[in-house]
């Protein structure tokens, strides 16, 4: 659960981001695709080299935080 001061950023490791923020993984896998919440490069990888990897252009990326940011 995200509290005020908690942001995901592009920045993230994914592996980060599905330890500390579950609904988010879900959404990345369900929404968009992602299934780089279960690679072995997750610990390695950040949100924004994963969503790139997988043909998302830096403008959908930025969405896809924004839109990350306002889950509960």
């Amino acid at each position: 659960m995200k509290t005020k001061n908690d942001k995901i950023t592009k920045a993230m490791l994914i592996g980060d981001l599905v330890d500390k923020y579950p609904k988010a993984a879900e959404k990345l896998v369900f929404d968009y695709g992602l299934h780089c919440v279960g690679c072995g490069a997750a610990g390695m990888e950040t949100l924004e080299e994963g969503a790139g990897a997988h043909g998302m252009s830096e403008k959908e990326i930025e969405k896809m935080v924004a839109k990350l940011n306002k889950l509960d």
